[in-house]
């Protein structure tokens, strides 16, 4: 009975997250009394006591939590400056390929190409170091002009803009329409194989 009730503790609490969960959810959600689950929470604090594990069981103002060690702290620390990969969505795809070849542009000259919001995409490229703020636009407002970085260069394999596939000037150039595709293509795959690297 305990190890199964120390295992749907741990397994809450796992979901919980950050949020952590109150005595009475405890008991809510484990049909458990609260002496049960306080016995099963010092179970689990002892063996988290154990120099082999990197979490332990915290108590803040009623509400039970995991957390991790002060010991791993360093090591965490590397994970939040060096976040894992994540291929980027479509929406973030479209929104640097039209930066890479429009630049500088505002927000809302790049949501006129798109005809969708774009702020999520924007924020996405700029966490991850492939666009940046290049200026402000002249007139009312004075909004933000965005550009790609070296970052971006060194990402796609490129010395410079130049490099980038032309882009069709009219609907019958079928061989710079491929190049496009092939450009969109190498976005993908380059960050497929980031991911899975």
């Amino acid at each position: 009975m305990k190890t199964t009730l120390s295992s749907k503790i741990e397994a809450l609490l796992f979901v919980a997250g950050d949020d952590g969960m109150t005595m009475k959810q405890l008991q809510f959600l484990t049909e458990a009394e609260e002496q049960e689950i306080k016995e099963a929470l010092k179970g689990m604090a002892e063996r988290y006591g154990d120099a082999a594990s990197g979490i332990t069981v915290k108590e803040m103002a009623g509400v039970y939590q995991l957390a991790t060690k002060k010991q791993v702290a360093d090591t965490i620390q590397k994970l939040a400056e060096n976040p894992t990969p994540q291929a980027l969505s479509q929406a973030s795809l479209e929104v640097l390929a039209i930066v890479a070849y429009k630049q500088p542009l505002t927000r809302l000259e790049i949501e006129d190409l798109r005809g969708v919001k774009s702020e999520k995409p924007l924020h996405t490229l700029t966490a991850k170091g492939l666009i940046q703020e290049t200026g402000r636009a002249e007139g009312t407002g004075r909004a933000i002009l965005y550009g790609t970085t070296n970052e971006f260069l060194n990402y796609f394999g490129l010395n410079s803009l130049e490099e980038l596939p032309a882009l069709p000037e009219e609907p019958g150039q079928e061989q710079d329409e491929e190049d496009s595709d092939l450009f969109m293509t190498r976005f993908q795959e380059t960050f497929k194989e980031e991911v899975n690297a």
